[in-house]
């Protein structure tokens, strides 16, 4: 296993200093401000951490309320809100500097018999005929806001092999496009091999759960670039963050295989974008659906 996967388990292995409050490091991310990805997979630990082994979250519904503090410390705080015979709530805020930064209510489920139908997967590339990260970012060195951009891309998605499809948003500044973008990802590294090797994290289906739900949050707004030819953060030309995340959580998956992430924004308005996501195995099963609302704010000039 890489060292950036390793380190991507130890943030997710809080720290318990009470009995539903746990406390999670912070990391530097490309951004001035914790990724948001990061610490929606923390308050989901947390609140899978209260709750019986076999009962897998089904859907969460997060607000990101404060940019974090990649400085400090994150205390996340887990009311039982409630243990049904099929069913557990958990609502989590997570806390930095005595405020409230982040909010997550989860559900959970036994496993139950029912009707089943899913739509279609969508046609994609095998992801091992697509650039990776290494080949494809620094290609676009040119377009950033400084050359060490590529750099801090890289250091940040080192945990993750990301492919994009087709261009992301930052190879075709001034260029609209349809509002769809594509991308296969899994974990850099066997994450059997990890647990084996004593990893202090979570049960293995629940940490393939909070790994996905880490990297949801890496590429859903790109659709809302693309539709306008803006090339993101990177490029300077938008400025944005996370306002609210939502996951339903459909089938098993293993986060160490591929995933492909299929992405769309239906709409833009009032400085704010939304996108939505549907995550498939590679053998065709939907697996996740994802909804994010952003804030997408061209810069002043």
């Amino acid at each position: 296993m890489n060292d950036a996967l390793r380190s991507l388990l130890d943030l997710l292995a809080l720290e318990r200093i009470e009995q539903d409050i746990f406390r999670g490091e912070s990391r530097a991310s490309v951004v001035p401000r914790v990724f948001g990805g990061q610490v929606a997979a923390q308050a989901l630990v947390a609140a899978g951490r209260t709750v019986p082994a076999d009962r897998p979250p089904h859907s969460l519904h997060a607000y990101f309320l404060r940019p974090g503090d990649p400085g400090a410390p994150i205390v996340y705080t887990v009311d039982r809100i409630r243990d049904g015979r099929s069913f557990t709530t958990r609502r989590v805020v997570a806390v930095q500097h005595g405020q409230p930064i982040f909010h997550l209510s989860a559900s959970f489920q036994t496993h139950e018999e029912g009707l089943e139908h899913q739509e279609p997967m969508p046609t994609a590339p095998d992801p091992l005929t697509l650039p990776s990260p290494a080949e494809i970012l620094p290609r676009h060195a040119g377009r950033y806001l400084t050359p060490a951009v590529a750099d801090r891309l890289l250091e940040a998605r080192a945990a993750i092999d990301l492919r994009y499809v087709d261009e992301p948003p930052y190879a075709t500044v001034g260029e609209p496009r349809e509002p769809r973008s594509q991308v296969w990802f899994r974990t850099n590294g066997d994450l059997d091999k990890a647990l084996a090797d004593g990893a202090d994290t979570v049960t293995r289906p629940l940490l393939d759960i909070c790994l996905v739900t880490y990297v949801s949050d890496m590429t859903l707004l790109d659709s809302i670039l693309l539709a306008h030819g803006r090339g993101g953060w990177a490029v300077g030309d938008v400025v944005g963050a996370s306002l609210d995340h939502a996951m339903w959580f459909h089938r098993p998956l293993r986060a160490d295989d591929w995933l492909l992430y299929d992405q769309e924004s239906p709409t833009a308005q009032s400085g704010r974008g939304l996108g939505k996501g549907r995550i498939f195995t590679a053998d065709g099963a939907l697996a996740v659906s994802v909804i994010q609302e952003g804030v997408i704010r061209v810069p002043r000039e």
